[in-house]
């Protein structure tokens, strides 16, 4: 104890420093968290919540109940079935992602005439709002007036149902959320591979290296420290992704694209009576299962070799 009054009052201006930011983390996280997991262990529901009507005040009258919300989602097949398909999802879009992005700005980072402009042109998605880009997709979606299936009607195709098939909607949220986060890979593909040296590639290519081994031997490890850090990056916010699925499907058509998150919300803020424990356990939850794959990923890399 002595040692730790030591140490605040040699470095009190550090701590000064730091008190802020500390208190605002757990105004903004710790709390909600702390309420979150409490929630997740009662029973608290739309009527038995506590709540003002005009000038009365209605205490709650939830009860505790331990684990029991946990056990009836996990032995709920409608937990597992939107498991499988956030898993799909969040594979789908990441390895897609990750593929074009790496892919793009392996062509961006060659010298070619009017480089600056097409380095642009990838990025502007990234600066549009994502609920404007998904409302945008949704009206290229739309099976009677949309532009996609105006074009494939010029062409003697018959029209799509992008949104009203489960297939075709998985794959259109799939397509969505690629466009929103390729933009990203790009940058930070592009700052990797502009920090590899020249020379490498000029070694190989005077041994005879070719392309395909070039990029195998130095641009594949040349980016792995990067790429690591973004895939883990990009698998926690895909497999958060609400605006997505939400503005564009609403989870349907059914419940084919809805994922956990989606879920959640729809259990708190959309059915009727509103189950706030329930949402509550499906959150802490969710982040476990995040929690639980980036320890997984980091002992992965660190058996590679990798500092992470």
């Amino acid at each position: 104890m002595k040692r730790i009054i030591a140490l605040s009052a040699r470095h009190w201006y550090a701590w000064a420093m730091v008190a802020p930011v500390i208190l605002v983390i757990g105004l903004i996280i710790g709390y909600p968290l702390t309420r979150g997991v409490y929630l997740s262990l009662t029973d608290a529901d739309e009527a038995n919540v506590e709540r003002h009507i005009g000038v009365n005040d209605i205490p709650a009258t939830y009860d505790f109940i331990g684990l029991e919300n946990y056990r009836t989602i996990l032995s709920d097949s409608v937990f597992w079935d939107r498991l499988g398909w956030t898993a799909v999802w969040t594979a789908a879009c990441v390895g897609v992602t990750f593929a074009l992005g790496l892919t793009l700005a392996n062509m961006l980072n060659r010298r070619v005439k009017g480089r600056t402009f097409y380095r642009v042109a990838m990025i502007v998605p990234w600066g549009i709002p994502a609920f404007v880009s998904v409302f945008a997709w949704k009206m290229l979606f739309n099976e009677k007036n949309g532009l996609l299936n105006k074009v494939l009607e010029g062409g003697g195709i018959d029209a799509v149902p992008w949104l009203g098939d489960p297939t075709w909607a998985k794959l259109s949220v799939v397509a969505v959320n690629v466009w929103l986060g390729v933009p990203f890979m790009i940058v930070a593909m592009l700052g990797a591979l502009q920090a590899i040296p020249g020379e490498l590639y000029e070694a190989a290519e005077m041994d005879g290296a070719g392309p395909w081994q070039r990029f195998r031997n130095i641009t594949l490890p040349g980016v792995r420290a990067v790429s690591s850090t973004v895939v883990l990056l990009s698998t926690i916010w895909t497999f958060n992704m609400f605006p997505v699925i939400y503005l564009l499907t609403k989870g349907g058509p059914g419940d084919s694209t809805e994922i956990l998150v989606t879920y959640a919300f729809r259990l708190s803020f959309v059915n009727s009576p509103r189950d706030f424990a329930t949402s509550a356990a499906w959150g802490v939850l969710i982040l476990l299962l995040l929690s639980l794959f980036t320890v997984v990923y980091r002992r992965a890399l660190r058996r590679q070799g990798e500092a992470w």
